[in-house]
């Protein structure tokens, strides 16, 4: 009996991809800076590399717009976003309002197993960080302030930090000072510990003064990016 022909790798069926992985697919790439803000994200191209129709794609974009994670522009199409300097402040006010009161939820509801997760992630980011691995880092870093709203167990918390999380790794791509590091090594680590030890006072100060040091990073005080025209030609 002849056997029946193989199926290629990579036709139709196999290389149909779910919304939800293509979604997780580019939020991975912009979160390791992979993809830049302000890079065109092509829909034909993407609907060519992912093996989906261009309306698929086209759901994928609007829910990264919805996040504020891609501008949609008229006749333009998609853009990875890039976050004003207005837009960066108001990102870390809103980290300072809802960070305190996730970890105040997360102190009440403790477990073993929830200590565990998180030493576990801290664990890989030192990994990430002996190996010198800088797009681990960079992920793993934003992905720990996730974690602590998804242990802390309400759903709309955890959705605004990875929002928040997103735009603050956009933010320090753009104004990232170049001899800055934005997340100092320990600090995730000391908020680890206070929260094992139900201290919800020094858990918040320590969780504020890290959004303190990672804004204090970023070149903040600029001008747009506007050149001061003045000063280059008549100084």
């Amino acid at each position: 009996m002849p056997e029946s022909p193989r199926k290629t790798p990579g036709g139709p069926a196999e290389r149909e991809k779910s919304l939800d992985e293509i979604y997780e697919r580019i939020y991975v790439a912009i979160l390791e800076h992979r993809l830049h803000p302000g890079t065109k994200l092509g829909e034909e191209r993407l609907a060519d590399i992912f093996g989906v129709s261009r309306a698929r794609i086209r759901e994928v974009l609007a829910r990264l717009a919805h996040e504020q994670i891609v501008e949609l522009f008229p006749q333009r199409g998609a853009y990875v976003a890039k976050p004003t300097i207005e837009q960066a402040r108001d990102t870390f006010e809103a980290r300072r309002l809802i960070e305190p009161a996730v970890l105040r939820r997360l102190v009440d509801t403790l477990t073993p197993e929830k200590i565990n997760r998180l030493r576990s992630h801290v664990e890989l980011e030192a990994d990430a960080r002996r190996r010198g691995d800088k797009r681990a880092i960079i992920r793993l870093s934003g992905e720990f302030h996730t974690l602590v709203a998804e242990l802390a167990g309400n759903s709309a918390l955890a959705r605004s930090m990875r929002e928040l999380c997103m735009l603050t790794c956009l933010t320090i791509f753009l104004y990232d000072a170049p001899t800055a590091k934005s997340c100092r090594e320990d600090e995730h680590q000391t908020i680890i510990d206070a929260v094992a030890r139900r201290d919800r006072a020094r858990a918040e100060k320590l969780m504020l003064d890290h959004l303190d040091h990672i804004e204090g990073s970023l070149q903040l005080d600029q001008n747009n990016g506007e050149a001061d025209l003045e000063s280059i030609f008549r100084g």
